[in-house]
């Protein structure tokens, strides 16, 4: 809003014409949304516990979650008004792709919004059934899919570039479509099953959306994209300033988020976030790139498929519980343990993930 603002402003005097310059608005997006997930978080709690809109625990997870019945949760709304209002005032909103990421990122916080509803005031730990919120994370990933799949002005907006490999571009054509809905769908979810830990989602989310923010700033730049040999992506750039103002969201939820958690984010948080993830990662045409530095996300999906498949094959279990995070916390490890770890890991996956763009 403020780049339409600046072109009236800089006749007034010159010096606003910064305000113009992606670099300086992303560094204002992450200050704008830190700065108001900070101002209205501790009111947002406040009114979360005077409704009582506690977590509901589910009863055969481990026994030290107990005493974390009651905490407030649906607290992900602090991080998506931050990032509605931060994305709003900072980016080019004639930028189509600024569009397709909030849009996507809001349906899918509002469909972890009548998910975590249900769970609160239903007292159903389940919430919205698997088979209607599946229905819906398919529409609108589907949507958007399509969306920039017609807006593509060129073949490289919707060709699979493969990381190590400087010439290899695959274009699928409509398959895009199908590989951009299930990168979508399969995000969000994976970041909903990580979201079990106080702070264990949070960072590794901001880190990567971080790292697809640098990545997309890099393919909508035509210099720096001929000098690593990676697509050249009209507007892609501008993504940045939402990557941005998630990061800067994410880091003020943490500031409430941390061992011990005052709040917690709740579907409507970790399903709109990983939605996020996707859709900057097909953007920015790296999706691959996504799944690496997304490793932690990846594991933890893994780890429920495949106690799912054991179990269901042989009756037996391969981890003591899933996902992830929990077989390590009933293997004895304190939870902040196990938190501070994962994030070690998602800080050396993202590394390498950035890694590969000049790895070709």
């Amino acid at each position: 809003m403020l780049v339409w603002l600046s072109e009236y402003l800089v006749q007034i005097d010159s010096n606003f014409a910064v305000l113009q310059y992606i670099t300086v608005r992303t560094i204002f997006s992450v200050l704008t949304a830190l700065g108001v997930s900070l101002i209205i978080g501790p009111l947002m709690i406040s009114r979360l516990n005077y409704h009582q809109i506690g977590q509901v625990v589910r009863d055969d997870g481990p026994q030290t979650h107990f005493s974390k019945a009651g905490t407030p949760t649906m607290g992900g709304a602090l991080i998506l008004v931050s990032i509605a209002l931060s994305t709003l005032i900072w980016s080019d909103l004639e930028n189509h792709y600024v569009w397709i990421v909030l849009l996507v990122t809001l349906a899918f916080g509002a469909i972890g919004w009548i998910d975590d509803y249900r769970k609160v005031f239903r007292k159903n730990p389940k919430g919205l059934s698997a088979r209607w919120k599946y229905f819906w994370q398919s529409l609108v990933a589907a949507v958007a899919a399509f969306w920039l799949y017609v807006s593509a002005e060129g073949s490289v907006e919707i060709a699979y570039i493969v990381p190590f490999f400087k010439d290899v571009a695959l274009d699928l054509g409509f398959v895009y479509v199908i590989i951009s809905y299930f990168v979508i769908v399969g995000s969000s979810n994976a970041v909903n099953l990580t979201d079990g830990l106080d702070g264990l989602a949070i960072l590794p989310t901001v880190m990567v959306g971080g790292a697809l923010g640098v990545i997309g700033y890099l393919s909508g730049n035509v210099v720096f994209s001929e000098y690593l040999n990676i697509p050249y992506i009209i507007g892609a750039g501008e993504i940045v300033i939402f990557s941005g103002a998630l990061a800067g969201a994410g880091l003020g939820f943490l500031w409430f988020n941390t061992y011990p958690a005052q709040v917690f984010m709740g579907d409507v948080g970790a399903l709109a976030l990983g939605a996020a993830l996707g859709a900057m990662a097909i953007i920015s045409r790296h999706e691959i790139v996504l799944f690496i530095m997304g490793g932690v996300f990846v594991m933890e999906t893994v780890s429920v498929i495949l106690q799912v498949a054991s179990f269901k094959l042989t009756g037996k279990r391969i981890f003591r519980m899933a996902p992830l995070h929990h077989h390590f916390e009933l293997k004895g490890w304190p939870e902040p343990r196990v938190i501070v770890r994962f994030w070690i890991i998602t800080v050396m996956l993202v590394l390498f993930g950035l890694a590969t763009l000049k790895l070709r």
